[in-house]
C-alpha cells in the first residue's frame, strides 16, 4: 500500500472536499478547516511542493531542499518541511490533514490573534468625562477659597478681602450678570484701572460663560467706540474715572447701533476733579446712563450660584484688542485651554512660590496682566491693587505690605530708578519686565536697588509671556554690565511653548544661530490665540505653515537665546503700550497742510520709545498756513490719545522713497537714531 504523505493527504482530503491539482492544493470547503488548512504534496524527487492555504489565497512553494531551507519562510513552513522530510524516511508515519490543522492553527494563528486583541484593547481607551474635563483657570478660585480661606486675597487702600470673600463675591456678581440676560458667548467689557473690581471680573465674567474684554483706559473715545461696536459688547463695567470717556464713546455709535448696558464702579477713595453734569431732571450722568452700580450687583447676586463650566476647553474666554482703528481692529480671542496653559507656564517660569504678595504695577488690561489674576489665585497669593502708578506710592506699598513680586514694562523700571525715593530695598523684590527690550543700563540700575529682574517676551496673541531670559548660574560670575547685556535678551521658550524659532521669511528655514542673521520670530504652542475676531484674512496671514508668525524681527544667538531686533509691522512701544505708526500717520494725513507723513520710533530715556513724525507739506501754502512743530503736535493731541502723540516732528521737502513709491522707513529710522534719545520726556 502506498503510504506516502502525498497519497495520504489526497485520499483523506477527498472526504473534506479538498480539490487537488498537480503540484498544488487550493482552497477547500468544510467548516472544520475555516481556511486555516495547510496542504502538502510530496515526491521522492529532488523538488518538494508545499501549498499554504491562507485567508488571502494559496501559495505553492516548489524548492529544492537547500533552497527551501535558505528561503525566507514562516517558522510554520520550515517545521512542516522537516516533518515531511522525516516522513520520507519513515514510511510507517502517516500524516493526516487533521494533524496539520491542529499543528498549524496553534503555531500560526495565536500570536496574530493576540496582537490584534492587544491593539484593539488599546484603541478602546478613549478620552472620557472623568479624564477629559475642559481645562480652565477658573477652577483656581474655588481651590484658593478652600485652602487659603482666611488669607488676604485683595488689599486696596483700607479695603481687605479674603479668598473666601473673593470667591463668594465673584459668584454673586456672576449671578447678577446672568440675570441681566448675559449668556454664553456674549462679550462683556471693562474699562477700569487696577482696582478690586477689575480683579474680580476676571473670574465673574467667564463664570457666566461670557467672554471678558478688557479695554485700555488710555485709549480715546473714538477707539473705545470702535472696539465696543466691533466686539458687539452687551455689558460694560465702567470705573468712575472713565465714566465720561465711555459715555462719549457711546455717543459716537451709529443711530441704529444697539448700545451696551452700563455698570458704574464707584470708588470712595477716588476724588474726581471733573464736575458731574446734570441733565434736565437734575440727575447726574452717573445715575441716568448706568443701570446699576458694581456693589449693588454683588449684593443682589446669589451666593450659591453654579457657575457655567465651559462645554469645551477651546471655548472662547478672552477678547483683547491690539488696535482699535476703524479699518481693521485686531480682536485677539483666547480659549480656556490657552489661558490655563499660559497661567501655569508663567508661574513655573517665574518660580512663583505659594502665597506671594504681588503689587499690581502692570495694568490688568495689558494681556490680562500676563495671566497673573488667575495665577495668584492658584498659589493663594495677595493682590495689592493700586489705581495709578506712582514711584513714591509703589515704594511705600512695597515697605508696608512686604511685597515680593511685581510686573511692568521697562518704563516702570525707569521710573523706579529715577525716583528720589529709590533707596535700596530692605528685602529683595522680584520684578518681571516685558513689552519692550529693556536697556541694559536700566536693568543695571534697577538691580542695584535690590530688585531681581526677570526679562520675558510675549504678545497679545500669546496671552502672556512665552519666552524668558532664563538665567544661568554661571552668568553670576560675569561683570555687572555683561550680566545686564545678557539679561536684556528675550531668551528661550518657556516649557509651555512647543517651539520658538527665527526663520527666513522667504524660505521658512531657520536662520543661523550667530546673533547676526535676522529673520522673523515664529512660534508654536498651546497658548497661541484662536485667531482674530471677524478677521479670517488676518488670522490666516499669521497662523500659517504650522506656525504663528509674530511679525517681530530678531536673531538667534549661538547659545539658543532669542533677541528681538526690530518690529516688522512698525509698531512703536511707548511705556509698554504698543501703538501703530499707521494710525498716527492716518491722523497726520488729515491735516490740511500735510502732503506726506511717516512715523517711526525714536529712543526716549523715560518712555523707551516715542513717535517721531516726518512730514512734508503741500506746495503753495500761504505763510500763515504753514504749520510749526507745535501746531502739528497740538493737532495730534486733539485726534489721538496723548501717548500716541509724536514727541518729535521733522519737516522734509520730500520723504525718501523706493522705486515703487514706498516710503523708505529704514532711512527715517536711521535719522531718528542719529538724533539721539529724548531725555526725560513727559507726556
Amino acid at each position: 500500500m502506498d503510504r506516502s504523505p502525498a497519497t495520504t493527504i489526497r485520499k483523506e482530503s477527498e472526504s473534506l472536499n479538498v480539490r487537488t491539482e498537480p503540484k498544488q492544493i487550493r482552497y477547500f470547503s468544510g467548516s472544520i478547516m475555516e481556511k486555516k488548512m495547510v496542504g502538502f504534496s510530496h515526491s521522492k524527487e529532488t523538488h518538494h511542493h508545499v501549498a499554504y492555504i491562507t485567508r488571502t489565497g494559496v501559495t505553492v512553494f516548489s524548492h529544492s531542499p537547500t533552497h527551501l531551507l535558505s528561503s525566507t519562510l514562516s517558522p510554520t513552513l520550515l517545521i512542516i518541511y522537516f516533518i515531511l522530510t522525516l516522513a520520507r524516511f519513515l514510511p510507517s508515519l502517516t500524516i493526516t490533514p487533521s494533524i496539520f490543522i491542529h499543528f498549524t492553527t496553534s503555531l500560526s494563528n495565536p500570536p496574530k490573534t493576540q496582537k490584534k486583541k492587544k491593539t484593539k484593547s488599546m484603541e478602546q481607551l478613549k478620552p472620557s468625562p472623568p479624564n477629559n474635563p475642559p481645562l480652565t483657570p477658573l477652577t483656581f478660585l474655588e481651590r484658593a477659597a478652600t485652602i487659603y480661606s482666611d488669607i488676604p486675597s485683595i488689599i486696596y487702600n483700607d479695603t481687605v478681602f479674603t479668598w473666601s470673600q473673593t470667591h463668594h463675591r465673584c459668584l454673586q456678581l456672576a449671578s447678577s450678570i446672568t440675570s441681566l440676560g448675559i449668556r454664553r458667548g456674549n462679550v462683556v467689557s471693562t474699562v477700569a484701572p487696577n482696582i478690586p473690581a477689575m480683579y474680580e471680573l476676571h473670574f465673574a465674567v467667564p463664570f457666566t460663560g461670557a467672554i471678558l474684554n478688557n479695554i485700555n483706559t488710555r485709549l480715546d473715545a473714538r477707539i473705545i467706540s470702535n472696539i465696543l461696536i466691533h466686539s458687539e459688547s452687551k455689558l460694560v463695567f465702567v470705573d468712575c474715572s472713565a465714566r465720561d470717556l465711555v459715555l462719549q464713546a457711546l455717543s459716537l455709535f451709529p443711530s441704529k447701533q444697539r448700545k451696551p448696558l452700563l455698570i458704574l464702579i464707584k470708588d470712595e477713595s477716588f476724588e474726581t476733579i471733573e464736575t458731574i453734569q446734570t441733565n434736565e431732571n437734575g440727575s447726574s450722568s452717573s445715575t441716568v446712563d448706568f443701570i446699576s452700580t458694581y456693589e449693588d450687583l454683588i449684593q443682589k447676586g446669589e451666593p450659591n450660584f453654579q457657575w457655567i463650566y465651559p462645554d469645551s476647553e477651546w471655548d472662547p474666554m478672552l477678547l483683547n484688542y491690539t488696535s482699535g482703528t476703524t479699518s481693521s481692529p485686531k480682536g485677539v480671542v483666547h480659549s480656556h485651554r490657552g489661558t490655563f496653559i499660559v497661567t501655569i507656564d508663567s508661574l513655573i517660569e517665574w518660580t512663583v512660590p505659594k502665597q506671594p504678595i504681588l503689587l499690581w504695577t502692570l495694568p490688568m488690561f495689558h494681556a490680562n496682566g500676563w495671566s497673573f489674576p488667575w495665577g495668584i489665585a492658584a498659589v493663594g497669593g495677595t493682590n495689592i491693587c493700586v489705581r495709578k502708578f506712582d514711584a513714591e506710592i509703589v515704594y511705600s506699598l512695597i515697605k508696608k505690605h512686604h511685597v515680593t513680586h511685581m510686573c511692568g514694562a521697562p518704563v516702570v523700571l525707569n521710573m523706579l530708578t529715577n525716583s528720589p525715593d529709590n533707596k535700596p530695598l530692605e528685602k529683595t523684590v522680584k520684578i518681571l519686565t516685558a513689552g519692550a527690550p529693556p536697556p541694559a543700563a536700566v536693568l543695571f540700575r534697577t538691580e542695584s536697588l535690590g530688585f531681581t529682574v526677570s526679562h520675558g517676551y510675549g504678545l497679545t496673541e500669546t496671552g502672556g509671556l512665552v519666552v524668558c531670559c532664563t538665567w544661568k548660574e554661571k552668568w553670576n560670575m560675569l561683570p555687572a554690565t555683561e550680566r545686564a547685556r545678557l539679561k536684556s535678551r528675550q531668551g528661550v521658550r518657556t516649557i509651555g511653548m512647543t517651539v520658538v524659532d527665527v526663520v527666513d521669511p522667504s524660505t521658512g528655514e531657520s536662520v543661523k544661530r550667530d546673533g547676526n542673521t535676522i529673520g522673523e520670530v515664529v512660534m508654536r504652542g498651546g497658548c497661541v490665540m484662536l485667531g482674530y475676531l471677524k478677521d479670517p484674512e488676518g488670522t490666516a496671514n499669521c497662523l500659517k505653515n504650522g506656525w504663528f508668525y509674530t511679525g517681530d524681527v530678531g536673531v538667534m544667538h549661538e547659545d539658543g537665546y532669542l533677541e528681538i531686533k526690530d518690529r516688522s509691522k512698525d509698531v512703536i512701544i511707548s511705556g509698554g503700550e504698543n501703538l501703530s505708526s499707521v494710525e498716527v500717520e492716518s491722523v497726520l494725513y488729515g491735516h490740511s497742510a500735510v502732503n506726506e507723513a511717516a512715523v517711526v520710533a525714536r529712543e526716549d530715556e523715560f518712555w523707551g520709545e516715542t513717535p517721531c513724525a516726518f512730514v512734508s507739506l503741500k506746495n503753495g501754502l500761504k505763510e500763515k498756513d504753514i504749520p510749526t512743530e507745535k501746531d502739528i503736535v497740538e493737532y495730534c493731541r486733539k485726534n489721538l490719545p496723548h501717548y500716541m502723540v509724536p514727541k518729535t516732528v521733522v519737516f522734509k521737502d520730500e520723504l525718501p522713497k523706493t522705486s515703487t513709491g514706498k516710503i523708505q522707513k529704514f532711512v527715517l529710522r536711521q535719522i531718528a537714531k542719529d538724533m539721539g534719545p529724548i531725555r526725560k520726556s513727559r507726556m
